[in-house]
């Protein structure tokens, strides 16, 4: 498995998980092929933090280059500042489907 770490930052006053471009973005994220899942977390003023993660570099690569015009597109419009890419690489730890089963918390 492979991730993606990403800052992007929003205009703070608007959930941006509650706008329509955002839920679009991330319908057409989920259904690429070798998406594992997505985590935005927001870390204050509009900057968010997200991990995705996916099967293989090359479902991240290929995910990257078909996924450009949409983001162009649905996030470019909300975003306050450009995108920041954080780093890339294999996952080496992952106990987050084991840690929730515990809590009870699946989705």
């Amino acid at each position: 498995m492979y991730a993606v770490f990403r800052e992007t930052t929003y205009a703070p006053e608007r959930p941006i998980q509650d706008a329509p471009e955002f839920v679009e973005f991330d319908r057409l994220h989920a259904g690429r092929p070798g998406y594992r899942g997505t985590v935005v977390t927001d870390v204050g003023d509009g900057r968010h933090l997200t991990m995705t993660l996916w099967a293989t570099a090359d479902d991240m690569h290929a995910a990257r280059e078909a996924l450009g015009p949409a983001i162009g597109k649905l996030l470019g419009p909300l975003m306050t500042a450009p995108s920041v890419l954080l780093g890339t690489g294999p996952v080496v730890v992952n106990d987050l489907l084991e840690a929730a089963a515990a809590d009870g918390d699946i989705r």
